[in-house]
C-alpha cells in the first residue's frame, strides 16, 4: 500500500501509487491542531510535536508492505518517529520514497530547512559517517542514486531508519514535474548551485 505523510505529501503519494499500480490509502492521520514540526527550534520539541501530530491507521498498515512517501527528508526527525509508528502498528516493511532529491545544502534563501549547519542534514551526516570529511568533496556522486557512493548513502540511511528501501526523486524529475526551465527554479538545497 502507498501512503503519504499528511498533508504535504498526499499528492506525491497518489501520483506514485498511480504510476506504480499499487493501491493508495490514507494510512496516516494528522492532528490538524499541531503546526509544522520541522521548523520548531530544538530537536526535543520536534520529536514531541511529531508524536502528537501523526497517527497510523492500524487497519490499513497492519500486515502490509508500506511505501511511505514524504515531500523531503531533511534531518529525519519526523521520519524516524513515523516509521517506528508504522512498524509498531503492524507494517511488514516500510519502503521510503522522497518526492524531492536528497537535501545536501541548508537553504540560505528561505531558511527552509531551519538548520543552523549543513551537518544537521541527514544526507551530510551520512556522508561523513561513511567517508569522513573527505566524502563532502563528492556530494554530487552521493546525490545520484546510480553511483556507488549514492547507493552507499541510501543503504546507510535505510539501515538507520529500518527502511526496506529508499528512493529519492531526481532534480530532472522535479524540473519535469514543475514544467519550467531549470534556470528559473532554485535547486540550491539539492545541488549547491546559486
Amino acid at each position: 500500500v502507498v501512503i503519504g505523510v499528511p498533508d504535504s505529501s498526499l499528492s506525491a503519494a497518489q501520483g506514485y501509487a498511480g504510476a506504480s499500480g499499487m493501491p493508495y490509502e490514507m494510512g496516516l492521520i494528522k492532528n490538524k491542531y499541531i503546526g509544522r514540526t520541522f521548523i520548531l527550534p530544538t530537536q526535543s520539541l520536534r520529536e514531541k510535536g511529531v508524536k502528537m501530530k501523526l497517527s497510523p491507521v492500524k487497519s490499513i498498515v497492519k500486515g502490509k508492505r508500506v511505501v511511505l512517501v514524504d515531500d523531503s527528508i531533511v534531518r529525519g526527525t519526523q521520519l524516524q518517529e513515523t516509521v517506528d509508528f508504522l512498524y509498531n502498528n503492524g507494517a511488514k516493511s516500510v519502503h521510503m520514497r522522497s518526492a524531492c532529491p536528497p537535501i545536501m545544502f541548508g537553504c540560505k534563501y528561505l531558511n527552509f530547512s531551519r538548520s543552523t549547519s549543513d551537518m544537521d542534514l541527514i544526507s551530510r551526516q551520512t556522508i561523513v559517517e561513511l567517508e569522513g570529511e573527505e566524502g563532502l568533496k563528492h556530494i554530487e556522486e552521493y546525490a545520484d542514486g546510480n553511483t556507488e557512493r549514492g547507493k552507499a548513502m541510501r543503504k546507510c540511511i535505510c539501515d538507520k531508519f529500518k527502511f526496506a528501501s529508499l528512493g529519492f526523486q531526481t532534480i530532472d524529475g522535479v524540473v519535469r514535474a514543475i514544467g519550467m526551465d531549470r534556470c528559473k527554479l532554485c535547486t540550491y538545497c539539492w545541488d549547491g548551485k546559486e
